[in-house]
């Protein structure tokens, strides 16, 4: 589901199990909250979801369930979906959303300027504090982060911001704190996590 990098990438594999009873009630919660749900017992994993679980757990033996984004890429109906998978973290199950912080990759590949390295400084900052903020100002800000500073440099396209999202509104009441930040390409990048 990517293009333009080394073969060598179009070679990983990491065929972890799925968890169909996992699965099943995802779906469940899923269309009580009101939103329709479909499965597709084919569709591989997603890169987003196998290279960060690769990295994390090299033998593929922890149970998966991958969930697409909403078509629409509304970050306010991904929050919810979040609310409505928030439960799920009582029972064990850890929600991931893989994605970056910043992520444009024209500025990767052919833009490396230094207002493009502020652009992502700059979301990136205002990222860790709406992450930091308690849950109903961080679900306003999240839902508005087209606003913030730098927001469209440093994701052109949502997709790789919305996961986080989910996992915002999964958390709940517990607050986010930076994980990990660092660079990549002079690029900052970092990791939340909640709980």
């Amino acid at each position: 589901d990517y293009g333009g990098f080394p073969q060598e990438a179009y070679e990983l594999q990491w065929p972890a199990p799925g968890h169909p009873a996992v699965a099943t009630e995802v779906r469940q919660r899923l269309e009580r909250a009101g939103f329709a749900t479909d499965e597709d017992a084919e569709r591989g994993f997603d890169h987003g979801v196998f290279i960060p679980l690769l990295a994390a757990f090299p033998a593929p033996a922890v149970p998966v369930v991958q969930l697409s984004l909403k078509r629409g890429l509304d970050p306010a109906e991904h929050l919810s979906i979040g609310r409505a998978l928030a439960p799920l973290r009582d029972d064990g199950v850890f929600i991931v959303g893989s994605g970056n912080s910043f992520h444009n990759l024209r500025a990767f590949f052919r833009e490396r300027t230094s207002a493009m390295k502020a652009h992502s400084e700059a979301f990136d900052a205002w990222l860790a504090s709406a992450i930091a903020a308690p849950a109903d100002q961080r679900a306003e800000r999240l839902t508005g982060w087209a606003q913030a500073p730098s927001a469209r440099a440093s994701h052109p396209r949502e997709e790789h911001l919305l996961p986080l999202m989910v996992v915002a509104g999964a958390a709940e009441a517990d607050l986010g704190t930076v994980a990990w930040s660092g660079t990549q390409a002079g690029f900052r990048i970092s990791a939340h996590h909640f709980g």
